[in-house]
């Protein structure tokens, strides 16, 4: 497994920090995470993907050791630090991968800045927006982790969120969501509701590749004929015994499909 070097670059006036994997000389995928997953949280399947890739995974604004400026969460900026840091990093349409959060992101950037990017994968991403259902999970759900986090004195303290999981995971999460910005989450949280997803994802060309959970509560298997309907030209795969932790719950099958999906288009 490769080692995760951490770097960062200048954009937009704030600092993008990320985690890098593999060789250079491999092609670029850029993996932006969800609403309350620093860099650290993709390490594994990161370095799944840097087999085949030369990765780079954001700790998006207001995460992780990026800048965590006071307002600046909607999809706008996130588009465009997206932008900012292929520049900057003189990097040639690289493919972009985005879950949940991050694939609004990767959509809304695919529409607004199509001459910097590659092939693009869309994760499980909420379809929400204005007159639409509204996200399953509260506000809450997020914000209590994360006050949780920042409270904890020890691993046990933050066990009843984590239910089975390896000790060193949990102290992953507790050093991952201490490193969130409450005023990050909340914005992007009513960016949800109040910018549709659609009206990104119908401009999105292919090259794209929209990936839900089979189990997903996120992206439920009767909300798949708007997806595929909105944008015809999208492949569409689901990943089966996984939830919308995609890359959590069949990493083979993710790591697989994403390498092949990719691979493909570079061939093409």
């Amino acid at each position: 497994m490769t080692a995760a070097v951490r770097k960062s670059v200048r954009a937009n006036d704030i600092e993008h920090s990320w985690l890098e994997y593999g060789s250079a000389a491999d092609p670029e995928l850029i993996i932006i995470p969800g609403i309350t997953s620093p860099a650290i949280t993709w390490n594994a399947t990161s370095q799944r993907l840097a087999e085949t890739f030369h990765v780079l995974t954001l700790d998006v604004r207001g995460r992780g050791e990026s800048s965590h400026p006071a307002t600046g969460y909607r999809l706008t900026d996130y588009s465009a630090d997206l932008a900012g840091i292929i520049e900057q990093l003189g990097l040639g349409a690289p493919a972009i991968l985005g879950h949940s959060m991050g694939a609004r992101i990767a959509a809304a950037f695919a529409h607004e800045y199509p001459g910097l990017r590659g092939p693009v994968l869309v994760v499980d991403p909420p379809l929400t927006g204005p007159g639409r259902e509204p996200l399953p999970l509260p506000l809450g759900f997020y914000l209590d982790r994360i006050r949780a986090a920042r409270a904890a004195r020890s691993v046990a303290d933050m066990e009843g969120f984590y239910p089975g999981w390896a000790p060193e995971l949990v102290q992953r999460q507790i050093e991952a969501l201490a490193s969130c910005s409450e005023a990050a989450i909340t914005e992007t949280y009513a960016g949800f509701h109040q910018e549709d997803f659609y009206q990104h994802w119908r401009h999105v060309a292919a090259p794209v590749l929209f990936v839900r959970g089979a189990d997903s509560p996120i992206v439920t298997a009767d909300m798949m004929a708007e997806v595929q309907n909105t944008n015809p030209g999208a492949q569409m795969h689901t990943v089966p015994g996984a939830g919308h932790m995609v890359q959590w719950d069949n990493e083979d099958d993710f790591v697989a499909t994403c390498t092949r999906f990719v691979c493909s288009q570079q061939r093409a």
